[in-house]
Parts: structure tokens; sequence; C-alpha cells
């Protein structure tokens, strides 16, 4: 069972086509929300504000809600993005999934993008203030329309390099962390950071990188449009488990990781020191 939870302002009806392709390969899959882009037109506004822990919070529910329908299935999380970020949170703070998938996921930490630096803490820097005037993070703004506590707390994560979560080591494996190549909005030493920095020391993290070379007739491995034609990522991601699945008769048996214990989170405020 494979759950995907959407890039930042991306609603999960754009994943269809990559629900589509797990599917035929004999898999379940399903699109979480991205609040504030879905077909139910709730938009936030100063009076509908939300968070990471929110969206993480739905995450979890999701997670539990396939274990108790089919306990024997493992559940992976398939983090695009903004997406990916909230997974790690997930597996950091809440009972983890049997696996986590990252797709174009990275710690936007401004130093972390040699070229965009710059403009990244920008933004970072703008967001509290438009957030304060107008009650929400608006478009044009990129990410908008959003929660202006979401924004806020991807702004500081952009300057600090600091999760809005608990981030003591603790990111149990297995770990597939897929680079697109040329992916300026998500690097790849970007993407290794979040993938790597707070893992267990024996969690096993496979990196690979969807070349250009590799795309498909009429494809792409752009940062968004990677999911209209996400054959290789899901061939990938197939291979992967079926070798990390192999490993773990544990999940495969209880659903549930060796030793996993649920965490209890405790979510700081923004601007509070967060140990990492």
């Amino acid at each position: 069972m494979v759950l995907v939870a959407p890039a930042m302002a991306i609603g999960s009806g754009y994943y269809r086509p990559l629900l589509e392709e797990l599917r035929a390969r004999g898999w379940e899959a399903e699109a979480l929300p991205r609040r504030g882009h879905e077909a139910d037109g709730v938009r936030a506004s100063r009076s509908n504000d939300w968070g990471y822990a929110d969206e993480i919070d739905e995450m979890a529910a999701a997670v539990a809600r396939w274990r108790a329908a089919d306990p024997g299935r493992p559940v992976l999380v398939l983090g695009h993005s903004m997406g990916g970020q909230m997974a790690v949170g997930h597996q950091l703070t809440r009972d983890p999934a049997d696996g986590v998938v990252l797709v174009g996921a990275s710690l936007p930490h401004h130093v972390l993008y040699p070229r965009r630096g710059p403009g990244i803490v920008a933004l970072a820097a703008l967001v509290p203030a438009v957030t304060a005037v107008v009650g929400h993070h608006p478009r044009p703004l990129f990410g908008g329309p959003g929660g202006r506590t979401l924004m806020r707390e991807w702004a500081w994560m952009a300057l600090t390099g600091r999760p809005p979560y608990p981030t003591r080591r603790g990111l149990a494996g297995p770990v597939l962390s897929v680079t697109l190549e040329g992916d300026r909005m998500a690097p790849e030493r970007a993407n290794r950071v979040l993938a790597t920095r707070w893992a267990d020391d024996d969690a096993r993290v496979t990196s690979w990188t969807y070349r250009t070379r590799d795309v498909p007739a009429g494809g792409s491995n752009d940062h968004v449009r990677w999911v209209r034609s996400p054959g290789p990522v899901v061939d990938r991601l197939v291979t992967w488990w079926e070798a990390e699945g192999a490993e773990r008769p544990d999940a495969a048996a209880t659903g549930h990781p060796a030793g996993a214990q649920p965490r209890k989170p405790t979510w700081p405020t923004l601007g509070e020191p967060i140990s990492t």
C-alpha cells in the first residue's frame, strides 16, 4: 500500500497517473489531500490555518486506517517535494510506516542551494511579514495560497535548516531517495541531507537519480511533471521494495518494522530551538 503525500500547492488529483501506474503493478495506492488545494474548495485564510503537524496527523491517520483494514499489508509513504518533508516528520514522530520513498524531496535550507540560496533567504524573510498582514500565504508568492503557519514553518526551515518537528535521530529505514536530474527545486545534495541526517545508524537509505536519458518518449523528469509519466520511478520503487521487503519478514507479517515504537511528538513553536 502506497500513500502519496503531494508537493506544496498541488492537490491530490494531480497524482492520478502515479496511482494508476502503481495499481497496474498490483499495488494499492492513495493520494493524501493537500490542504487548501482540493476540490472541496476550502482555502487558507486568517480563520483557516494549518501547519506541518496538522498534515502529518492526517498522514498518520491514513497509515493507521490501512493497517487496521489489512494488518498483513506493508504500508509505504511516498512523499513528493514538501510531502517528503512531511513523510520524514511522520517517520520521526509517529508510529512509522514500513518504508518511505522521497521523490524530489529536500531539506530546503538555503546553504544547500548555492545558486538559489539568496532568493530562498529573501522569500523566507518575506513570509512572516506577508502572512501577518494578509492572514495567510497568498498568491502569487511561491507556494501560495497556503496556511500561514505552514509557510512560516517552511520559511524557518529554509533559514535555519531546522524542520518544524523533533529531529532526534530515529528515522527508521528503509528509505528510497529519488533525485530528478537537473532539478533546481530539489538538488541532489539537499535531497541527501533530508534522507540521511536523522536516519538511524542501521537504517538502509538507497539513493537513485532519475536521469534525463532514462525519460520515456513524451515524458519528463521535471520536478512536477514526472508525475504525468511515472513509469521509471515506479519501476525503481518496485525493484527497491522487492529487495527491501524480502529482508523484512517482520514488516510483511505485522505491518510494522522490527522494534518500532510510537513516538509522542512535542511540536516546537516557530523560533523555538529545535534539536538536530
